[in-house]
C-alpha cells in the first residue's frame, strides 16, 4: 500500500490535507473516541491480551499506547490533518518464555484491526531462514521472507546472530542492508519485529548503527516472579483440564523455585515443560494402581506427579 495514495500521509505535520477536504468532517465536529476504539476492536484485543498473558504490565501498556496513537492518527484524519507515519518497528528484549512471540501476535492484529497495516499476520524467522550459506543465496532468502511478510509483521528471533563480526565471510550484513532498505522505505507495508537477549541485542545495535536508528520502541520484557509463575500454571492447567490443589500445589510452587535457581530457566516454557512432565506421571500412576478411575483421578495432579 503506497502512502501516496493514502489521506494524511506525506505531508508536513499538522498541515491540512486539501486533497481531502470534502471529505473531511468538519472542524466543529466533534468524535466519540469511545466508539471509535470499540469499533477497532481494541479493548477486545487487550482483553484477550491479559487472558492469555500473565503480568507484563509494562509492555501491555506500551501496546495501549501504540493502538491510542494510531486511534488518534486515524481520527485527525478523518478531520482533514495529516500526520507523518509512525515508526513502529520494535525491538522486544528479555529471557525466553517471556511472551515475546505471543505479543508480536497480537501487536500484529491490532495494527491491522486499526489500519496501520493491510494483512496483519505475523512471519516469525531466525537467522537460518534470512541467510545463506554461500555468494548469492543470502538476497533471494532474505527477499522471499519479506515477501511473506508484506501487510504484517516480521518477527526475528534472537536478531543479534544475523551479525558476525567475527567471520569475515558470513553473509549476515547483506541479510541486514537489505532489511535496512525496506524498514526506511517500506514501513507501510510491513512492521519489523527484533528479539532476543538485552545484552546481545545492546552489541548488535552498537555494532549495527544503521538499525538501531530505525527501531522506534524497544521493550523489555521481565522475567515472571513466582506468584506470576503460578497463575501461568493455573492458567495453562485450566485449558489442559487438569487441577492442581492442597498440597500438590506447594510440592509445585517449590519445584518451580527451584527451576528459577537454574541457569536454563525459561520462564513460562518451564512452567509448560514441568507441567508436560506431571501429566506423563499421572497417566502412568493411573495406568499402573487404578483398575477403574472416575472423573477426578483423571483431572487431579498430586505431589507424587511433580516429584521425579
Amino acid at each position: 500500500m503506497n502512502t501516496a495514495t493514502r489521506p494524511g500521509f506525506g505531508m508536513r505535520p499538522g498541515e491540512i490535507d486539501t486533497e481531502a477536504t470534502e471529505a473531511a468532517i468538519p472542524e466543529r465536529s466533534r468524535v466519540d473516541l469511545a466508539a471509535e476504539r470499540d469499533e477497532a476492536g481494541i479493548d477486545e484485543l487487550m482483553s484477550s491480551l491479559d487472558d492469555e498473558l500473565i503480568g507484563l504490565r509494562e509492555v501491555k501498556t506500551r501496546i495501549r499506547e501504540v493502538a491510542a496513537l494510531l486511534l488518534v492518527d486515524r481520527v485527525r484524519q478523518r478531520f482533514g490533518v495529516s500526520s507523518t507515519r509512525p515508526n513502529l518497528h520494535m525491538c522486544f528484549t528479555g529471557n525466553p518464555g517471556t511472551g515475546k512471540t505471543t505479543v508480536a501476535m497480537r501487536m500484529a492484529g491490532l495494527l491491522h484491526r486499526i489500519g496501520y497495516l493491510e494483512r496483519g499476520h505475523l512471519v516469525a524467522v531466525t537467522r537460518d531462514d534470512l541467510v545463506g550459506q554461500y555468494v548469492g543465496h543470502t538476497a533471494p532468502k532474505t527477499k522471499e521472507v519479506l515477501k511473506r511478510a508484506m501487510g504484517g509483521v516480521l518477527f526475528i528471533d534472537e536478531a543479534y546472530y544475523l551479525y558476525r563480526a567475527e567471520n569475515e565471510r558470513d553473509y549476515g550484513q547483506e541479510s541486514i542492508e537489505i532489511l535496512l532498505q525496506v524498514m526506511e522505505n517500506q514501513r507501510e507495508d510491513v512492521v519489523v519485529i527484533l528479539a532476543g537477549y538485552g545484552d546481545r541485542m545492546a552489541e548488535f545495535f552498537h555494532s549495527n548503527p544503521g538499525m538501531s536508528s530505525r527501531v522506534a520502541h524497544h521493550i523489555e520484557f521481565d522475567d515472571y516472579d513466582l506468584g506470576e509463575l503460578e497463575s501461568i500454571a493455573g492458567l495453562m492447567s485450566e485449558q489442559d483440564g487438569y487441577r492442581i490443589g492442597g498440597e500438590a500445589a506447594e510440592v509445585f510452587r517449590e519445584l518451580l523455585d527451584e527451576q528459577r535457581a537454574r541457569p536454563r530457566f525459561a520462564n513460562a516454557r518451564t512452567v509448560r515443560n514441568v507441567l508436560e512432565r506431571a501429566r506423563l506421571r499421572h497417566a502412568s500412576r493411573l495406568v499402573d494402581t487404578l483398575d477403574d478411575c472416575g472423573l477426578d483421578d483423571l483431572v487431579r495432579l498430586e505431589p507424587v506427579d511433580f516429584k521425579s
